[in-house]
């Protein structure tokens, strides 16, 4: 019987066998043949197995909570660490309001997509489960554009956003010059209503049409939106962050964010807020929309791997919220874990470094209290999280 699925996505039998798109509770035959169990699903796509976009169609919803839960306990254990983890906040199909696809001209014909699993072929999607309707609205049109600017099997790839004025569209590896390019680009826009389509040929993006400023709402705030922001992949998964990052830090009133970015948390919390960002681009657009809406927070444009905020600037404050990239804030942590800060919430998207972190802190007298997951990569192996850490 497979008992449970592995960080990647294979079925595992409790003597260690593994088996591709087996769920737990499937029966593995000798022969290597998956039986499907309780709680093997049919997959909604045509696309799945085989589209990269997703690895795990095959689970329920029951059964990708377990998984989800699983490589977080597994992180912890691997650090000698345990904690209350809650059931995970699931997003619906259809809610990725951001994604990185790629274009390719192949055989007269352009194919727009995700990549095989491991693989560079290219699979042209005719329907998504993950990706917002708005945003997969926009590919059959984009065939249609590209047939323009993509020529002898060259490919490109494509940036698509949900901003409050629509779709944000940056393309990396085409060129469009001359007035007929100018003319087909603004009127592609017009007719689907992107809101900024810019193109990157290796000097960074060049804007080519954006008629109003395009913004992003944070804790009810238009943040202007950088090319290529970050930004938390589904409006569930956000509001999920928020509300443990805000139950975590409870009714401090003096607040610290570090790597902020566009201030998803620093807009959504009470109090005053320190936001700490080494994204120049992203620290500019969260102090104006700040100021703009006369929210208490204060901005510094700082690498926080580069130079952490030492022990005693941690001290200053009643609470701290950490959102580092996937490689964890070891620098920060190492900081954090001998000051007197009574508590920290920390989001992540690696369980692995939020776990050697966590060991980090727990060794400096903190405990970890709960750990909240979050799936908004619908039907992948990608992970996140928020957990509360206190003295």
């Amino acid at each position: 019987m497979i008992v449970r699925v592995a960080a990647r996505g294979d079925g595992i039998t409790a003597n260690g066998r593994h088996a591709a798109l087996a769920a737990p509770g499937d029966m593995l035959t000798a022969e290597g043949q998956v039986v499907p169990g309780p709680h093997h699903q049919m997959p909604p796509c045509r696309h799945f197995p085989v589209c990269g976009g997703c690895q795990l169609q095959h689970l329920d919803d029951e059964s990708y909570a377990g998984f989800i839960t699983d490589r977080i306990a597994g992180a912890l254990a691997a650090q000698g660490l345990t904690t209350e983890i809650r059931p995970p906040a699931l997003s619906p199909p259809r809610t990725r309001r951001r994604a990185a696809l790629q274009a390719e001209s192949k055989s007269g014909r352009i194919r727009i997509g995700f990549s095989e699993g491991s693989s560079h072929s290219l699979v042209d999607i005719q329907e998504c489960w993950i990706l917002a309707p708005a945003l997969f609205a926009l590919v059959a049109p984009l065939r249609g554009l590209l047939a323009r600017f993509l020529r002898g099997n060259r490919r490109a790839r494509l940036h698509l956003t949900e901003a409050d004025q629509g779709i944000d569209l940056l393309i990396e590896g085409i060129e469009a010059e001359g007035l007929a390019a100018a003319e087909a680009i603004t009127d592609f826009c017009q007719r689907h209503g992107v809101a900024r389509f810019a193109i990157d040929t290796g000097l960074g993006p060049e804007t080519r049409w954006e008629p109003e400023p395009v913004t992003i709402t944070l804790g009810g705030v238009p943040v202007p939106m950088p090319h290529n922001s970050f930004l938390q992949a589904t409006r569930e998964g956000e509001a999920a962050l928020v509300a443990a990052v805000r139950e975590g830090i409870g009714q401090a009133g003096t607040i610290a964010d570090l790597f902020a970015g566009l201030g998803t948390f620093a807009l959504s919390l009470p109090g005053r807020v320190y936001a700490g960002e080494a994204a120049r681009d992203a620290i500019l657009s969260l102090k104006a929309a700040a100021a703009r809406a006369q929210r208490p927070v204060f901005t510094e444009h700082r690498d926080l791997f580069r130079r952490p905020l030492t022990t005693a600037e941690c001290d200053r404050f009643d609470a701290i919220v950490l959102d580092p990239p996937r490689a964890g804030a070891r620098e920060q942590v190492e900081q954090l874990a001998g000051a007197k800060v009574p508590a920290i919430a920390y989001v992540s998207c690696n369980p692995s470094s939020f776990a050697r972190d966590a060991e980090i802190l727990c060794k400096g007298d903190y405990r970890l209290d709960w750990i909240q997951p979050v799936g908004q990569f619908r039907w992948s192996s990608h992970v996140e999280l928020a957990a509360r850490f206190s003295r």
